[in-house]
């Protein structure tokens, strides 16, 4: 039988990475739009573009490693 402690700390690391992933996907999608229209200006622009839309991308990374710790200092708690 699992523990509502076990449960609690998954819906935590759950709850850690979809919030990033979410957060992560509305930057990007400003970004983006943002971006699209700053390259039909100024083609140039493209390489500052492309890194400015992957930058968000570490938010998920950040919240991979939250739910690591969440994990990994949860389980030994019960």
């Amino acid at each position: 039988m699992v523990e509502l402690n076990t449960g609690l700390v998954a819906l935590g690391a759950a709850i850690a990475i979809v919030g990033t992933a979410f957060a992560a996907a509305w930057a990007e999608k400003e970004i983006g739009t943002a971006g699209i229209g700053a390259i039909a200006e100024k083609p140039e622009l493209f390489g500052n573009v492309l890194i400015l839309t992957v930058i968000p991308e570490t938010i998920v990374i950040f919240g991979l490693v939250i739910a690591f710790l969440i994990v990994g200092l949860g389980g030994g708690a019960a």
